[in-house]
């Protein structure tokens, strides 16, 4: 079970796919609750990124409380953003029976309940801060029915039923 001050943090990492660093220098002025987006300036690819944030995570971070000493939404013991909750994470995993699991796999959570959602790649991509739509690949093969799912909206935009003759498709633009 997390603590209170390692659960904001997961919930933050599950909801928004940040790595670690990201998270760790994220300040009071990188989120913006009036437009509902995060703004990740400090990147692994130096490209700036925003994510929009789902309702438990803003409010999540509404209920953090700030320190008048620190711009950190994280803020280790000296108000510096946090460096290492290594000890927290591992206990809190040992207490859930959780094994095997490292911190950059909440990102992998945060992705892959995306696509199962039905969030198209590109979308991951773009929250990811992926360079290619390579790395983002690989969370494919979560969405098998996206092909299908892809298809059936032709039956949205043509009405091609047995009811009509040929000659009447031709006309629809």
């Amino acid at each position: 079970m997390a603590d209170e001050t390692l659960r904001p943090v997961l919930i933050t990492a599950l909801h928004t796919g940040l790595r670690r660093v990201e998270l760790f220098h994220l300040t009071w002025q990188d989120i913006d609750f009036k437009q509902r987006v995060i703004r990740v300036l400090q990147t692994k690819s130096g490209k700036p990124r925003d994510i929009p944030m789902s309702d438990t995570l803003r409010a999540t971070l509404q209920q953090l409380p700030r320190r008048i000493d620190s711009d950190y939404v994280f803020p280790g013991k000296t108000g510096r953003g946090l460096v290492d909750i290594k000890k927290r994470f591992h206990r809190g995993l040992l207490d859930a029976g959780i094994d095997g699991f490292r911190f950059h796999d909440l990102c992998h959570t945060f992705a892959s309940h995306l696509v199962m959602a039905g969030v198209d790649l590109m979308s991951v991509k773009e929250f990811l801060g992926h360079a290619d739509l390579k790395m983002t690949l690989r969370y494919a093969h979560l969405a098998p029915d996206y092909k299908r799912a892809a298809i059936s909206r032709l039956d949205t935009y043509m009405d091609t039923s047995h009811k009509k003759g040929v000659t009447d498709y031709a006309a629809t633009p």
